[in-house]
């Protein structure tokens, strides 16, 4: 049997061309050598966006949708929507019993979160809890694969802490330890240069973005402030353009040679500019057209047949854990 790998992600918007390279080209080529899981983790995304729950919901059929345009196969890829198995959620209480709450805050990833959201003392418990519910998520479905980025590590390794526990406290061997599928993509930069590219920040170019809104977004991205004339030598590092040049464009040695035009001079911006547009649509034109073909309501057909089917993993799973705890008696 193929090994199992669980991925996802919180639908908290439309999916860009930053998950495209980090992880949905990897997901299209995992599902034929893997049995592939892919979680739209929407409980997971109520922990920071618990006063609006209604964006949650109307973004987990975008999600779906970005999915299927790109590749990913229903019928070789599980899609499921986290909150509708509620096995995920009962495996994340019991496992609340086995971790303590400093390690919890010893949590980099947990540490990382809270700096940068500036949470400091007013942090929700589910947030600062969110690494068990990923760990009841892995083990749930007995994932052996986690592709993740070098910063979600810790994340890992806290749930491989919870599964030794488990099956040391009860003397078995049931639960899996899961590793880590490290991405070596770096993270696509935003249009404005200044972060990565992101949904919180609206600073992505999105795979649903029409024509028109590709173009706008590229002419808006940031070069070099002191390439002035087209004659003028311009700086290739930390020019926007050419960060996504490198990433999408098929021709690396063409590439190299608009590189070193521009650092010599006599290449302007604004040609740049109209290369990596036609790059991009390009890249965009099949996933607009895929995208357009899916209904609704044939979205909401897969992702309820994707999640039955890991609902009855999970279901049989927990049944196991629950046994093996000694709490499977059911009273009434």
């Amino acid at each position: 049997m193929p090994e199992k790998i669980l991925t996802g992600d919180r639908p908290t918007g439309k999916l860009h061309l930053g998950h495209y390279v980090g992880s949905l080209q990897n997901r299209v080529a995992l599902q034929h050598t893997h049995d592939q899981y892919i979680m739209i983790a929407d409980v997971q995304a109520l922990t920071d966006h618990f006063d609006r729950p209604g964006t949650i919901t109307e973004n987990i059929l975008e999600v779906a949708k970005d999915y299927l345009s790109v590749g990913i196969d229903p019928n070789q890829t599980t899609i499921l929507i986290q909150s509708n198995l509620p096995e995920i959620a009962e495996l994340t209480i019991y496992y609340l019993n086995l971790v303590s709450l400093g390690r919890l805050g010893r949590n980099p990833t947990v540490k990382t979160e809270i700096q940068q959201k500036e949470y400091k003392d007013s942090v929700s418990v589910g947030f600062f809890c969110y690494p068990i519910n990923q760990a009841a998520d892995i083990t749930i479905f007995q994932a052996e694969w986690v592709p993740v980025g070098v910063d979600q590590l810790p994340m890992i390794e806290q749930t491989n802490e919870i599964v030794r526990r488990f099956n040391r406290l009860y003397q078995v061997d049931f639960l899996k330890e899961c590793k880590a599928m490290l991405s070596h993509t770096s993270r696509l930069i935003g249009i404005d240069g200044k972060a990565k590219a992101s949904k919180t920040l609206n600073n992505a170019i999105f795979l649903s973005d029409t024509p028109a809104a590709v173009k706008q977004k590229v002419f808006q991205m940031y070069t070099d402030p002191n390439h002035i004339k087209v004659s003028d030598p311009g700086c290739v590092e930390g020019n926007v353009v050419f960060s996504y040049l490198d990433a999408f464009h098929l021709d690396k040695a063409e590439v190299e040679s608009l590189k070193a035009h521009y650092r010599r001079g006599g290449l302007g911006d604004v040609t740049i500019k109209n290369i990596l547009n036609h790059t991009l649509q390009l890249l965009l034109e099949p996933i607009r057209t895929q995208r357009a073909a899916l209904s609704d309501k044939m979205v909401q057909e897969i992702l309820q047949a994707g999640t039955q089917k890991a609902g009855l993993l999970a279901q049989k799973n927990m049944q196991t854990i629950r046994e093996i705890m000694g709490i499977a008696k059911r009273w009434f």
